[in-house]
């Protein structure tokens, strides 16, 4: 028989939840900037085109700086030819006065006297030769390069230029060659963050909005940029993967479905049949293959519940009492220890808050053994409640760690799907399941919802019915 639809309330505290829990879609504000794809583009282009630019500079100033030094040269070697031709070819016409414009001259007779000199250098004149075979001599603070040239039947012709304006022509171009090595990087570095954050501004939309994807609870496909480009075949290959995720997951729904259905029925005739047999015989092994019949429900259940996943499973809420809820899991689990206090009242799924609290007990019971203790002690805070669940058994595994409330993954040879159910069930209801090993021996897991004073707004109370005896969920599991 189909059920009945369940009313959609969201969960007291939820919102506040919602609103302290960073959400989906936001990894792009919280990635490192040593994590950015912008800023390694950037700086990649900006390393390049520095060692580039660095490379064309250094060989322009090294060209430019080779093109001075010649034009130096050639300078110098043509003044120098120009005098001692009007030396040689004129003879004594220029009479004892060696000069030029902006140049050094010494006239060195073959005795090596200085017997004519420029202006600057007329303390030389008949003296000896001063500055030996010296290419560069300092005169009056200025680093004068100077060449020789015969002069006929005078002697030797020393000629020099002031080396002043090459040498601050190089140091000019030296630097700016540092400037632009020291600014250009960060120049570079910054075009380039400004240039990539452009450029792949569609790539980080599409990133956020696929960091916003849920197969569990959203399948949409993707909006597409108008352009396309290679973040549009990007998004387009994602909507072609929500597809077929879709696809598949209908496909699974589909089978785990006929399984459930295939198997309620035969169930429920089995039920029926072991429980008028225990109440005619009173047989032991009757009672005990009742309980079989009763496990294996809640298995069609927790199947179900899997097939339908977050997406279509809702929440009827109601306010009870926790000795009802006490009361149910009593009578599904016998033998359990309840603690803590359970006086006061839970505001709940009460089918879905048994079957995560059921799956629980008997997990526990299964690791325990039938001489060992399963014990469910509930505590409550003005913020939430706990329900912890202990068993005296082996413990969890270590190699499984949280794998252990993955579907379908056991560390007793059961189904898997127990704890995996009661996790997904615990945060619908806006809480969580988490499990570790008691210090002093067993398994302990504990179930934390959020309490009713989380409720901040009106509407989450006025929808949840007050009811002493909610009635029990059905014996055997809904079938779509």
């Amino acid at each position: 028989m189909m059920p009945e639809a369940r009313p959609v309330t969201t969960p007291p505290g939820a919102r506040r939840a919602a609103l302290l829990t960073p959400g989906a879609g936001l990894y792009s504000a919280r990635v490192a900037w040593r994590h950015s794809l912008r800023f390694r583009l950037a700086l990649t282009y900006s390393a390049l085109s520095a060692l580039l630019l660095m490379l064309i500079t250094l060989g322009v100033v090294s060209l430019l700086l080779s093109r001075m030094e010649q034009q130096f040269v050639d300078r110098l070697n043509d003044r120098a030819d120009t005098l001692a031709e009007a030396f040689t070819n004129t003879g004594g016409g220029l009479g004892r006065t060696a000069g030029g414009a902006g140049a050094y001259t010494l006239l060195i007779d073959p005795d090596g006297q200085v017997v004519a000199a420029s202006p600057a250098l007329r303390d030389y004149i008949d003296s000896g030769y001063p500055f030996g075979s010296l290419s560069r001599v300092p005169i009056q603070n200025t680093t004068v390069r100077a060449v020789k040239r015969a002069a006929g039947n005078f002697g030797t012709l020393w000629v020099g230029l002031p080396e002043d304006d090459l040498i601050a022509a190089r140091q000019s171009a030296l630097s700016a060659l540092l400037l632009a090595l020291v600014t250009a990087p960060l120049i570079l570095l910054l075009t380039g963050w400004w240039v990539g954050r452009r450029a792949l501004a569609g790539l980080e939309h599409a990133a956020n909005l696929a960091d916003q994807l849920d197969p569990a609870r959203n399948l949409d496909p993707l909006p597409l940029p108008a352009r396309e480009d290679e973040v549009q075949r990007l998004l387009v290959a994602i909507n072609s993967l929500l597809v077929r995720i879709e696809a598949q997951q209908a496909r699974e729904k589909q089978l785990l479905g006929q399984i459930v259905h295939e198997l309620g029925a035969p169930l429920t005739v089995l039920k029926a049949s072991l429980s008028r047999a225990e109440a005619r015989l009173g047989d032991p092994e009757v009672a005990r293959a009742a309980l079989v019949a009763d496990e294996l429900t809640f298995t069609t259940q927790d199947l179900m519940q899997l097939a339908r996943g977050q997406l279509e499973l809702k929440l009827a809420w109601h306010y009870i009492p926790a000795r009802t809820l006490r009361d149910r899991l009593d009578r599904l689990v016998p033998g359990t220890t309840f603690t803590g206090d359970w006086g006061g009242g839970i505001l709940c799924d009460p089918d879905r808050l048994t079957q995560a609290l059921r799956n629980l007990l008997a997990n526990g019971r299964r690791h325990a053994g039938p001489e060992g203790t399963v014990t469910l002690d509930l505590h409550e805070t003005p913020e939430k409640l706990c329900f912890r669940v202990r068993d005296s058994g082996p413990g969890l595994p270590a190699e499984l760690g949280d794998r252990i409330f993955e579907p379908f993954v056991s560390g007793a040879g059961s189904s898997g799907l127990g704890l995996s159910v009661a996790r997904q069930i615990a945060r619908m209801h806006g809480g969580d399941l988490s499990g570790t090993n008691h210090p002093d021996g067993g398994a302990l897991f504990t179930l934390a919802l959020p309490g009713a004073a989380l409720g901040d707004d009106s509407e989450d109370l006025e929808d949840a019915e007050l009811l002493d005896e909610p009635p029990l969920a059905p014996a055997t599991p809904p079938v779509t």
